[in-house]
């Protein structure tokens, strides 16, 4: 007769505990885990003390710097001796209170390009810089962003016929010593945070 029971797993964690771990090692609470999973705290709990078992690590903060890969992952052999070279900013986040408040705000009234949406996190194209907002009681200290437009001018006026409302007019921030002007107008969202449109406007030849 086989030997009964689940076959085992032929990578050194289980689906279920590599998507613990991942979170974990994203710096999530386990009660955050498992709101985001939609499992318990003890089945968190349970998640991480098996992959703590498995790979012989003996405290929950390990994890946050275990250097594993699965099996299965398109990284998996990647990595050399060359010098890393850092490139465009890939995804910049932002917490926000209410996501389907931010997502109609973000989407219908500053017409970004909306990618999707997962639970209370919501994401969007800028020019192909990934826009992550996540939905949180904390929304203080939050970096501004400032979003390029060929048309200041225009762009101010459609935002504000949108609903828009801006702290300011358009307003130049400084003149290089080439000539070209940065002019920049300022607008909060929906939890008042700070935006901004910005231009830069070459010289007249």
């Amino acid at each position: 007769m086989g030997k009964r029971g689940r076959p085992r797993h032929p990578d050194v964690l289980t689906p279920a505990e590599w998507r613990v771990v991942d979170m974990v090692r994203h710096g999530m609470s386990n009660r955050v885990i498992a709101q985001r999973r939609g499992i318990s705290v003890d089945a968190v709990k349970f998640h991480v003390a098996n992959a703590l078992l498995k790979l012989g690590l003996h405290r929950r903060a390990e994890l946050r710097t275990w250097r594993g890969v699965p099996a299965d992952s398109a990284l998996r052999g990647q990595g050399g001796a060359e010098m890393v070279q850092l490139g465009a900013i890939g995804q910049i986040a932002r917490p926000v209170t209410d996501i389907e408040r931010a997502v109609e705000f973000y989407r219908d009234v500053l017409g970004l390009p909306h990618l999707y949406t997962f639970g209370d996190l919501a994401f969007f194209d800028c020019g192909g810089t990934r826009l992550f907002l996540s939905a949180g009681e904390d929304t203080a200290g939050a970096s501004t962003l400032y979003f390029r437009v060929d048309d200041i001018n225009a762009a101010y006026d459609e935002l504000r016929d949108r609903g828009v409302r801006f702290e300011n007019a358009p307003h130049l921030i400084h003149k290089h010593d080439d000539g070209v002007e940065e002019w920049m107008a300022f607008f909060p969202d929906p939890d008042g945070q700070l935006l901004a449109i910005m231009a830069q406007v070459p010289t007249r030849p």
